[in-house]
């Protein structure tokens, strides 16, 4: 069972999410109590960008194991608001400023030539 965790792993780091979903597959289907398992699948759906599919595999893993670490980061990963959303939301347009010579004119109570 751990051969075939560690085989699913090292294809999820190589980006064969096919053979890394049959591995985890086999895994949870030889032992449906499998959080490990469950985790594996739901890496596996997250990095496909079926969010839903994920969400199913970490709540069925915390189902099993509440204290499963690894399920509760990705849950947390997938509510959080996607990086470029976040970075987007967070950018303020800065209200127009004058220049520095516009400001030392109106200092001096001088308009800038049209």
């Amino acid at each position: 069972m751990i051969e075939r965790l560690l085989a699913a792993d090292g294809a999820l780091a190589r980006d064969e999410l096919e053979h890394a979903e049959r591995l985890f597959g086999q895994v949870a289907d030889a032992d449906p109590r499998n959080a490990i398992a469950h985790v594996g699948l739901a890496r596996v759906a997250s990095r496909r960008g079926d969010r839903d599919g994920a969400r199913g595999h970490l709540e069925r893993a915390l189902e099993i194991d509440p204290d499963e670490a690894a399920a509760r980061r990705l849950l947390d990963e997938l509510d959080a608001p996607p990086p470029q959303a976040a970075a987007l939301a967070q950018e303020r347009p800065s209200p127009a400023r004058p220049s520095l010579l516009a400001r030392l004119l109106a200092w001096f109570g001088l308009r800038p030539r049209a």
